[in-house]
C-alpha cells in the first residue's frame, strides 16, 4: 500500500517541477522513486522514509550544482552584468576618499571607484571592472597579461 503513496508523491513532484522549472522538486522526486522501489520490494516504512531522505538530499547537494552550471552555460550576460570583467581606461584619476574618478568603457564615460579605498589609479591606466554599484564601476588595475590578451580599449 505504501508503494501507491510514493508513486503519487513522485508524480506530484514531477508535475510541480514541470510547471515551475526551478530545479528543486526534481531531486525529491528521485527520492520518492527510490522509496517507491523499496516499497515494492518490501514493506518497511522506516527504510522507505530513510531512503527518500538520503537519496533526495544526495541528489540535491551532489547533482544540482552540476545541473545548474550545465543549464546556464549558454546564458549571455546582458546590461550591466556584461561589464564585469571588461577593461576600461581611466579618464579622470580615481581617488575614493575625494569621491573622484571616471573611466571610459565601450565609448561611454562612467563614474568609477577603486576596489580598495587607499588605492589611487592615475589617468591613462587600464583597469578591469570588478562590479557595478548603482551607476558606479568598481575597478582595479588590470594585470599585464589581461591587457595583452584582450583588445586594449580606446579612450
Amino acid at each position: 500500500m505504501n508503494a501507491i503513496y510514493w508513486l503519487i508523491l513522485f508524480i506530484v513532484l514531477l508535475g510541480v517541477e514541470i510547471v515551475t522549472l526551478g530545479l528543486t522538486t526534481i531531486w525529491f522526486a528521485g527520492g520518492a522513486l527510490a522509496a517507491f522501489v523499496a516499497a515494492l520490494l518490501g514493506d518497511n516504512l522506516w527504510l522507505e522514509l530513510t531512503l527518500f531522505c538520503v537519496v533526495s538530499f544526495a541528489l540535491l547537494f551532489c547533482t544540482r550544482p552540476v545541473a545548474v552550471k550545465w543549464l546556464n552555460r549558454d546564458r549571455v550576460m546582458t546590461n550591466v552584468d556584461s561589464l564585469i570583467g571588461q577593461t576600461a581606461i581611466v579618464t579622470k584619476t580615481i581617488r575614493n576618499l575625494q569621491g573622484e574618478g571616471e573611466v571610459k568603457l565601450n565609448g561611454m564615460t562612467w563614474t568609477a571607484r577603486a576596489g580598495e579605498d587607499s588605492r589611487e589609479l592615475e589617468e591613462g591606466k587600464v583597469v578591469r571592472v570588478l562590479q557595478v554599484r548603482g551607476v558606479k564601476l568598481i575597478v582595479e588595475e588590470a594585470q599585464k597579461q589581461e591587457i595583452s590578451s584582450e583588445e586594449t580599449p580606446k579612450p
